[in-house]
């Protein structure tokens, strides 16, 4: 089983980013849309704990800056009906504590809004869940408040919701998003070209 891989990140590619390690292999690792590694830029050097999904047509890696989220992911896939896209899914509404807390007070609502994810996986999610997450504090949970803001799309105002969950100011966020000129994008592009900005 790959744990971990550490090598320069390449680039990103629909959900994924492109890892060389230093034997020259390039590793395709899916993250979740709002993962503290997507902070970092092309060029720099990033290690990134792994997990490796092997099916009869081929293999899938799927990584976190973190153990800690990490293990949660690997929690959810033991749910029934969680595969390894649905965890990540429900792995970009929040960090792992806020994650841990929906869990732990049954709080299925959050959960569900993982893209994919309907009401009744979600209660399954607390029904299997709740009684093993570690517990943790009432976390800052800001970064992951829908916001409303006038005169931007769906798409712009869900992507400034995940740079605020990303650790930037909901100021930030917006002028962030302010400076992308394009129109019609999906939230995912939005955040790739406001990082730009940002960093």
């Amino acid at each position: 089983m790959i744990r971990n891989i550490k090598g320069e990140y390449l680039y990103y590619d629909k959900g994924s980013m492109i890892i060389e390690t230093s034997g020259g292999i390039g590793f395709r690792i899916y993250v979740a849309d709002t993962s503290p590694l997507l902070l970092h830029r092309e060029g720099d050097i990033v290690n990134i704990f792994t997990y490796m999904q092997v099916k009869e047509d081929g293999m899938s890696l799927y990584g976190f800056s973190k153990l800690d989220s990490l293990n949660l992911f690997e929690q959810l896939i033991t749910v029934k009906g969680v595969g390894p896209k649905a965890g990540l899914a429900i792995m970009s509404t929040g960090s792992a504590d806020e994650i841990k807390y929906s869990i732990a007070n049954k709080d299925a609502t959050a959960i569900a809004k993982a893209q994919g994810v309907g009401k009744k996986t979600a209660e399954r999610v607390i029904l299997e869940l709740c009684d093993k997450v570690d517990a943790v504090p009432m976390p800052d949970m800001g970064g992951t408040t829908p916001v409303s803001i006038p005169g931007l799309d769906k798409a712009r105002q869900e992507a400034v919701m995940a740079l605020t969950t990303l650790g930037y100011s909901k100021t930030e966020a917006e002028e962030a998003i302010g400076h992308v000129t394009d129109e019609g994008l999906d939230a995912e592009t939005y955040i790739k070209k406001a990082l730009k900005y940002l960093l």
